[in-house]
């Protein structure tokens, strides 16, 4: 595309950042906002639980080019993109880039031969009740993005979800887990 995009202008670094760029589907965008807005009822006060961006210059915008511009905010740790996959997949799932995936660029060849040539992969398919949950944990440096590609992978869809407890289950507040590694995406 090549086209110079709008500066992003996030007024708290804590909110997670979707940006729109599929203009096909209003209905699938308005589920995507209704079910991020659902993944945070009752937990803020206030109305802007999410930074959304529904621009058209944003329309069609490639992940590189998503990750350039978002790359500007050097407080945000990934970006989430409503792409053509959201808005075709009833999963609705977002896409999600790692901004620090090139910070070992300036790497030692000598000493991280290892981390040059085989590079963490950047991207994962989250459900938009999961944003949240792995915005947080980038931004706080709890979880690193390739543990977020492994979730997936063992997922049958392929995509991040919410943890989810199972009251009154073994131990009470044990996780549910339902993995099945190897079978492809569904979106």
């Amino acid at each position: 595309m090549g086209k110079e995009l709008p500066e992003i202008v996030r007024a708290d670094e804590w909110v997670p950042l979707v940006i729109r760029t599929d203009y096909t589907d209003d209905a699938a965008w308005r589920e995507v906002v209704a079910a991020l807005e659902r993944a945070v009822e009752g937990e803020r006060e206030w109305e802007a639980a999410v930074h959304l961006v529904e621009d058209r210059r944003w329309d069609g915008v490639t992940g590189d080019e998503a990750v350039a511009a978002a790359a500007r905010d050097e407080e945000l740790s990934v970006v989430f993109l409503a792409d053509g996959v959201t808005m075709r997949s009833p999963l609705r799932p977002l896409l999600a880039l790692d901004l620090g995936a090139d910070d070992d660029e300036d790497l030692d060849p000598m000493y991280y031969q290892e981390l040059i040539h085989s590079p963490q992969p950047r991207e994962v398919r989250v459900a938009p009740d999961a944003v949240h949950m792995v915005h947080g944990n980038l931004q706080l440096a709890n979880v690193d993005f390739p543990e977020f590609v492994e979730d997936a992978a063992a997922d049958p869809d392929g995509v991040v979800r919410e943890v989810v407890t199972v009251p009154g289950g073994p131990g009470d507040g044990h996780t549910a887990s339902s993995r099945h590694v190897g079978r492809p995406p569904r979106w």
